[in-house]
C-alpha cells in the first residue's frame, strides 16, 4: 500500500552471497558523507549540479533502503514526485547567479508527520491520514522551499510519533513498515524521528528532519550515529505539523556533522512570530513567568558558532543520573566505559567538568509531563484534523482516530493497540479539572510541575555552578528489534530539557560493539549557539562518526559470532564383519 516506488530489481532476498555482493559493490558512494559546505562548493565550480546530487541519492535509497542485501533500512516513506523538477529548479537559478540559502540545491527529507503542498502525503504513518496531500506547506517545508532546498521525500516514523500505545514499537508505523538501523539492520532506529535518523546515518540526504516531544530527535540521533539537533520549543514553527503537544513539539535536523545541522537550523527556525504558530512569538514554558522573553537577536546564521576548539575553557555540569538504568535492566558495563571515554575526551580538549552528582544537584522530575501531553494531545490532534480535507479523520476528534483504528486493526494494529489515545480520551475537560488517574492532580497543576523542573533543573544547575552547558550520555545503544516484546530503553536523558521546552545537541561520542553511543549538550532556552559551539568542539576533538561509518551489517555485533566450523562425521572405513571381529584376540593388553 505504500505509494513509495523504488525500481531496482536486481536485488532480492533470493540473490546468491556472490551476486548481493557485487550488487551491493555497485551502490554509489561518491557523495558519502560529502558536507553541505563540500556540496555548494562543488556545485559553484560546475563540477556537480542539484540534479546530480539528488540522482545519487535516489540511487542509494534504490539500492539499499527496502530492496538492500538481505533487507534493507526501510527509512523512507515516500519519494518526492518533483524532486528532480525542484533540482532543476535550483539548477537553474545558480546559472542565473541566484543561491537562496546554504541548502540551495540540497536533497533533504522530511518526517512524515510535516506537511508539504506536494503531491505527498502527511499520515504520521497512520491510514488515518492517508488520501488527500495537505493543503498548505508546513512553517518548516515553506522556509526550506525559500532557501532552495530540494524536498526529496518523507522519512518513517513510529506511528502518530509514538503516542499510540504504551506498547508501540519505535520506526514502526501501519503504512511505512518497521525502519532498521544502518548500523546493523536487526537494530532499532530508536524514537520517533526514526526514519530521519536513519537516513542522514544512511546517506540518503544530506540531511533530514524530525520532530521532538521528548526525545525523538536525540535519540534516532544517538541511535544511528549522527548529529541531532532537538531546538528550543518555538524556534522552529509546529504549523503544518501532525502535534502531541503544543507546549514540547519541536521540529529539527538530523545530519552527519554538527556545521550541517547548524546550518540546516538556521533555514528551518522563525526567528520572530510566523502567525501561525504563537510560541513563535514567545517562550517556552520553563522561560514563562520569569520575567524573561523571546530574544530579539536570534542568529541567522548557526554555522558561525562552529568552533573546533568549542570545548577549551568550557565549564560542563555532567551528570549521570538515570545512566545505570530506569527501569529493571541493568545498563551494560561496556556502555558506561564507553561514556566515561567520552568524558574524559570532554576534558583532554581543554573543558572543565564538574560532576553535579556528587555536588549533590539533584534534577526535579518533571512529573507533570504525561498529564500536560495526554491532555494537549486531544486538543492539539483536534486542531490539526481541521486543517486535512479527503483523508479520514478531516474534521474530526481523537475518538475518530480511535474508531478508524478498531475498524482497520489487521493494518493499524497488528502489533500493538491504542491504549495511549483511548487514554487520552478519558480524560476530564477543563485545564482546572482534576484527573483522577493522576490522583487529582489539575492540567495547570502539572504545567506548574514541569515549569519549575526547568527553572530549578537547568537553569538552577547552570547559575549555581557557572555552567556553559550540563552534559549526559544521551541513550542507550540501539537494541534489536522485537515486534514481539516492544522497545528496550534502559536510560535516556531528553526528559532533562523536554517539559520546559529547552534545547539539546547530540553528537556520536563512542561505538560499543558496533552499535553508536551518543553525548548530549543541554542549555536554557535559545542557547543554541552555545550548544553547537561545545558540540562541534567534542566532535572535532574525537571524529565518533567519522571513523565508525555506519555498514548496514545484518547485526550487530557482527563479529565473533558465527560459531564453530564442524567437520562432518566419516562413515566406517573397515570391512570386517562382525562375526569376524569376534574370533580377533586383542594384544598387549
Amino acid at each position: 500500500m505504500k505509494t513509495i516506488l523504488l525500481t531496482l530489481t536486481l536485488i532480492s532476498i533470493g540473490l546468491t552471497p556472490q551476486l548481493r555482493a557485487q550488487t551491493n559493490a555497485n551502490v554509489p558512494t561518491q557523495h558519502n558523507e560529502a558536507t553541505v559546505d563540500q556540496l555548494q562548493a562543488e556545485m559553484a565550480l560546475g563540477k556537480l549540479t542539484s540534479v546530480q546530487l539528488t540522482n545519487y541519492y535516489i540511487a542509494r535509497i534504490n539500492a539499499l533502503d527496502q530492496r538492500g542485501p538481505d533487507h534493507g533500512v526501510n527509512s523512507i516513506i515516500e519519494l518526492n514526485p518533483d524532486a528532480l523538477a525542484l533540482a532543476q529548479r535550483a539548477d537553474n537559478l545558480r546559472k542565473q547567479g541566484k543561491v537562496l540559502g546554504p541548502l540551495h540545491g540540497i536533497p533533504v527529507l522530511l518526517k512524515d508527520n510535516i506537511d508539504t503542498r506536494d503531491k505527498m502525503q502527511t499520515t504520521a504513518g497512520s491510514f488515518a491520514l492517508f488520501g488527500k496531500p495537505a493543503l498548505q506547506d508546513s512553517t518548516v517545508a515553506a522556509n526550506l522551499r525559500a532557501g532552495g532546498a530540494v524536498i526529496l521525500g518523507k522519512t518513517n516514523l513510529s506511528e502518530w510519533a509514538n503516542f499510540r500505545s504504551f506498547e508501540s514499537i519505535s520506526g514502526w508505523s501501519g503504512r511505512g513498515g518497521q525502519t532498521n538501523n544502518p548500523y546493523g539492520l536487526d537494530r532499532n532506529p530508536c524514537g520517533s524521528s526514526a526514519g530521519s535518523g536513519a537516513a542522514a546515518s544512511a546517506n540518503f540526504a544530506t540531511v533530514s528532519f524530525g520532530t521532538e516531544t521528548d526525545g525523538s530527535i536525540v535519540c534516532p540521533g544517538n541511535a544511528n550515529g549522527v548529529v541531532a539537533i532537538k531546538p528550543t520549543v518555538g524556534l522552529t514553527s509546529r504549523a503544518g505539523v501532525v502535534p502531541i503537544s503544543h507546549v514540547q513539539d519541536t521540529v529539527g535536523p538530523h545530519a552527519r556533522t554538527v556545521a550541517d545541522a547548524a546550518a540546516a537550523l538556521g533555514i528551518i527556525q522563525s526567528r520572530t512570530f510566523d502567525g501561525r504558530d504563537p510560541a513563535t512569538g514567545g517562550v517556552p514554558l520553563g522561560w514563562q513567568g520569569t520575567g524573561k522573553t523571546r530574544p530579539t537577536n536570534i542568529p541567522t546564521d548557526y554555522t558561525i558558532f562552529i568552533d573546533p576548539h568549542g570545548l577549551k575553557g568550557a565549564r560542563l555540569g555532567l551528570t549521570r543520573a538515570g545512566l545505570t538504568g530506569f527501569t529493571n535492566v541493568t545498563t551494560p558495563q561496556p556502555v558506561l566505559d564507553a561514556f566515561e571515554e567520552a568524558v574524559n575526551a570532554l576534558t583532554a580538549a581543554g573543558a572543565t567538568v564538574i560532576d553535579l552528582d556528587a555536588a549533590g544537584f539533584t534534577f526535579p522530575s518533571a512529573d507533570g509531563e504525561f498529564l500536560v501531553l495526554a491532555f494537549d494531545f486531544r486538543r492539539d490532534v483536534r486542531a490539526y484534523f481541521a486543517t486535512r480535507v479527503g483523508v479520514p479523520v478531516a474534521g474530526g476528534t481523537l475518538q475518530t482516530a480511535i474508531d478508524f483504528n478498531n475498524a482497520n486493526a489487521d493494518i493499524e494494529m497488528p502489533f500493538f493497540n491504542q491504549d495511549i489515545f483511548e487514554f487520552c480520551a478519558s480524560l476530564a475537560q477543563g485545564v482546572n479539572a482534576p484527573q483522577p488517574a493522576f490522583g487529582g492532580l489539575t492540567y495547570s497543576q502539572a504545567l506548574a510541575i514541569d515549569h519549575d523542573a526547568g527553572v530549578n533543573g537547568i537553569d538552577k544547575a547552570i547559575k549555581r555552578f557557572n555552567l556553559d552547558a550540563v552534559v549526559s550520555a544521551t541513550d542507550n545503544p540501539a537494541w534489536s528489534t522485537d515486534l514481539i516484546y516492544g522497545d528496550h530503553f534502559i536510560f535516556g536523558t531528553s526528559g532533562l530539557a523536554a517539559a520546559p521546552g529547552y534545547p539539546i545537541v547530540q553528537v556520536p561520542a563512542g561505538i560499543v560493539f558496533g552499535a553508536p553511543l551518543g553525548i548530549s549538550f543541554f542549555g536554557t532556552a535559545f542557547s543554541e549557539p552555545t550548544l553547537i559551539k561545545l558540540a562541534s568542539g567534542f566532535e572535532a576533538a574525537t571524529r565518533v562518526r567519522a571513523h565508525n561509518l555506519p555498514t548496514f551489517a545484518d547485526t550487530v555485533p557482527a563479529r565473533h559470532i558465527e560459531g564453530t566450523t564442524l567437520t562432518r562425521p566419516h562413515p566406517p572405513t573397515s570391512s570386517l564383519k562382525p562375526e569376524e571381529a569376534a574370533k580377533k584376540m586383542p594384544r598387549h593388553m
